[in-house]
């Protein structure tokens, strides 16, 4: 009996020891289905999270990034706006975004409707917690942001004391078909920076299709270089609330039968909305822009509600190094007129014009003085500026003759490189302490793109609409 009972346990143990333990991808030891992953992101991402690449996402509403969570974007993932619910992405205070696309695999943040156009959705929204001139509920320093994203867990406030405050990466990222009013003069854009830090990397970041500003700083110290800023519909860079980033390689480029009522610019920049002495003053500086209007020659008219390639206000010190600035009603509008005249920033130094090319404006300089507190300036000491010795800078009649390939090509045919022959070859000037620094990269040419350049090729979509 007991020999029968030890042969029968033997046979077992073999049995057990041969059968085959069969397991299907991606389930669990038990066989369990797996289950799917999560391709909403709404309300709060409140723990780190990854988007993977193959998959399609869609932002659902306001989704917010909250409690020093990271949102990582692998290369080539694409992420949807909902159109019915007007999603829009919001990095707050202390958090990040890590979406660090490739050449060849660029992120793409669009809309999910079939027959996509602006204003589909939110955009992309990153707060962070460097300086600002900005004030919330009589506090200095601490912003809340436009476009109604605020709510009652503070989500949609910016502003603090660290300018090199970290909130991520962009990096080959497009941005397209968003933004859109939520009141008058309190929009979401393409791509809106509010406080964010030097310590954030942007750059090959190219924006379409805005239903209001492609890009907008409203205070920060962010450095942002290869941007792109396409067809939008309001201002292709704003910047506001005292934004001090520096900003190299930048093309604008427009739509000449599409602006916004509220008057179209390549440049917009305020200290405030009231052009108040607030410090830090906005004091950005970029270089190596190229601005294309909508006015491919003098008598092309387009949508009247375009204005000026260059629009500095409200006691703006923004500066502008070898630029070039084409095909626009007004090529720079100097404006005194509210505030703390803006002109005064020239005087002192601090708003600085040098190596750029004006080139078929209909009117290359004009400047609106001051009612209340006049200082004399005019159209005329704007001219004698511009024209200095050691200025650099140029005012042509024509867009011909700047020398760009194509720079009125409305779809992949568009060539933002200079020709042979083109004045936008040399001429740069890196002699300012402003750009001789290491924020910057020495070049001969003036404009984003040099002889042949590529930079701006390959990840980018040039498409009509």
């Amino acid at each position: 009996m007991k020999k029968t009972l030890s042969l029968t346990l033997l046979l077992l143990v073999v049995l057990l020891s041969n059968c085959r333990k069969i397991e299907v991808d991606g389930a669990s030891s038990d066989s369990t289905n797996p289950t799917p992953e999560n391709l909403i992101i709404s309300g709060d991402v409140n723990a780190d999270r990854t988007l993977k690449a193959g998959n399609t996402y869609v932002i659902k509403g306001i989704a917010y990034v909250v409690n020093g969570a990271k949102l990582t974007i692998e290369a080539g993932t694409k992420i949807v706006g909902e159109k019915s619910s007007r999603g829009t992405l919001v990095i707050t205070r202390g958090s990040q975004i890590i979406a660090n696309g490739t050449a060849e695999k660029p992120i793409v943040f669009t809309s999910d409707a079939t027959t996509p156009t602006r204003g589909d959705w939110g955009g992309v929204v990153i707060l962070g917690r460097a300086t600002t001139n900005a004030s919330f509920n009589g506090q200095p320093g601490l912003g809340e942001a436009e476009g109604g994203i605020n709510n009652g867990n503070g989500y949609g406030l910016f502003g603090g004391t660290d300018d090199n405050d970290n909130s991520g990466v962009l990096k080959y990222v497009r941005i397209e078909y968003a933004g859109f009013a939520f009141l008058p003069d309190k929009e979401l854009n393409g791509l809106s920076l509010f406080s964010v830090g030097r310590g954030t990397t942007i750059d090959y970041v190219q924006v379409s299709f805005a239903n209001d500003d492609s890009f907008e700083w409203f205070g920060g110290a962010v450095n942002c270089t290869h941007i792109i800023a396409y067809k939008g519909l309001d201002d292709d860079f704003d910047t506001d609330n005292g934004y001090k980033g520096n900003v190299q390689f930048a093309i604008g480029f427009r739509d000449s039968s599409v602006a916004d009522i509220s008057g179209s610019n390549g440049f917009e920049s305020d200290n405030d909305a009231g052009g108040a002495a607030l410090t830090p003053q906005t004091a950005a500086v970029f270089s190596n822009v190229t601005m294309v209007g909508p006015r491919a020659n003098a008598t092309t008219i387009g949508n009247t509600n375009y204005r000026r390639g260059m629009h500095i206000r409200r006691n703006s010190s923004l500066s502008v190094f070898n630029a070039i600035v084409i095909g626009w009603p007004t090529g720079w509008l100097l404006d005194a007129s509210t505030g703390r005249p803006t002109d005064l920033n020239i005087g002192s130094g601090s708003l600085v014009l040098a190596g750029t090319i004006f080139g078929g404006n209909n009117t290359p300089l004009t400047y609106t003085a001051s009612a209340s507190a006049p200082t004399g300036f005019s159209t005329a000491e704007l001219t004698t500026y511009v024209n200095r010795a050691n200025g650099n800078n140029s005012i042509l009649s024509t867009v011909a003759d700047v020398k760009l390939t194509n720079p009125f090509g409305y779809d992949q045919s568009v060539d933002f490189n200079p020709a042979a022959g083109s004045p936008a070859l040399t001429g740069a000037d890196f002699t300012s302490p402003k750009v001789n620094n290491a924020s910057f990269t020495v070049t001969t040419y003036r404009g984003a793109a040099a002889l042949n350049d590529t930079w701006w090729k390959n990840w980018t979509s040039f498409r009509l609409n």
